[in-house]
């Protein structure tokens, strides 16, 4: 009897586990789609942004009569790799990086410095009118600079700060822009109120907390201001463009345009130098792209 009831339920139970085989691999099958039609819709999107600094290099070795081809040429011929040999003894951009590396070393330390000072303030302290201090700093950001361009001009001038490096950096030891402290606060306030509070009930000061138990804990934010920051002050034009105009205390990005002539530009050595100028950046990202990632995720935990 037992051998025949075997028999007879084994047929339904293999067709039911083949049905859920069958319904298991239905289910994945979109889940895969999905997820193939994702990465090639990144890979596209990774070709598109990589298309501009392939032509970048492309064009940095080749010669000024190959640049303006039609069909482009893609692979220079003959490739001239002295283009870039040329291009930085022009001009004097040993001069330049010193003066850009100046600058932007002492914008950073005033950047991570301030920025991080004001945000554990308006994150972990109490006071009257916090929030509406910190919401009228935040309107700030809708500020074109354009706005505030000319009044800071006429201010550095009566200070005696024009064709000198204070305006591209003193400004920044004075709270470190508004946005680097919205992203610092926001990753203070993820920090658990009673390890602070702890801190104070052992009489500890607020700089102490700050120095010796918020800092160490914001190092993936930090890093994610000091790239921020070495970006933006390294790619800086304007701002030298406004306040310097002694060839001497140029910047890689200013001393760019001197390739830019009235009648002709050439063309060959500007993608050289900016090919050597974005070079410490790439650089940059690949090395912290972790810590820039981790920060980015942690400053938008909590609000």
């Amino acid at each position: 009897m037992s051998s025949t009831t075997v028999s007879k339920t084994s047929p339904a139970v293999s067709i039911s586990v083949r049905t859920d085989v069958g319904t298991s691999r239905l289910r994945r099958r979109p889940i895969r789609l999905g997820r193939t039609a994702v990465l090639a819709l990144l890979c596209f999107g990774a070709l598109v942004m990589i298309f501009p600094f392939l032509w970048l290099v492309s064009t940095s070795l080749k010669q000024q009569s190959q640049i303006f081809l039609y069909p482009p040429q893609w692979i220079p011929n003959p490739i001239r790799w002295q283009n870039y040999s040329e291009a930085l003894t022009q001009l004097p951009f040993a001069r330049y990086t010193l003066n850009t590396l100046v600058i932007t070393t002492f914008t950073m330390a005033g950047v991570l410095l301030t920025s991080s000072l004001a945000a554990y303030g308006f994150a972990r302290t109490h006071f009257p009118g916090r929030d509406i201090i910190f919401m009228v700093l935040l309107s700030t950001l809708m500020l074109p600079y354009a706005v505030i361009m000319i009044p800071q001009y006429i201010m550095f001038k009566y200070l005696g700060w024009i064709d000198t490096n204070l305006p591209l950096i003193v400004p920044f030891w004075f709270g470190g822009g508004i946005f680097n402290i919205f992203l610092l606060r926001q990753f203070f306030r993820t920090i658990p109120p009673d390890l602070i509070e702890a801190a104070r009930i052992d009489g500890a000061g607020e700089l102490r907390i700050y120095a010796q138990i918020v800092l160490p804990l914001a190092g993936p934010a930090l890093a994610v201001v000091a790239i921020f920051t070495f970006i933006n002050t390294w790619n800086d034009f304007l701002g030298p463009l406004i306040y310097l105009s002694s060839q001497d205390k140029f910047t890689i990005a200013l001393g760019l345009s001197a390739f830019k002539g009235l009648f002709s530009t050439r063309w060959e050595y500007l993608m050289a130098a900016s090919t050597v100028m974005i070079t410490p950046i790439i650089v940059l990202f690949f090395l912290t792209q972790r810590y820039f990632v981790q920060g980015i995720a942690m400053t938008g935990t909590k609000g």
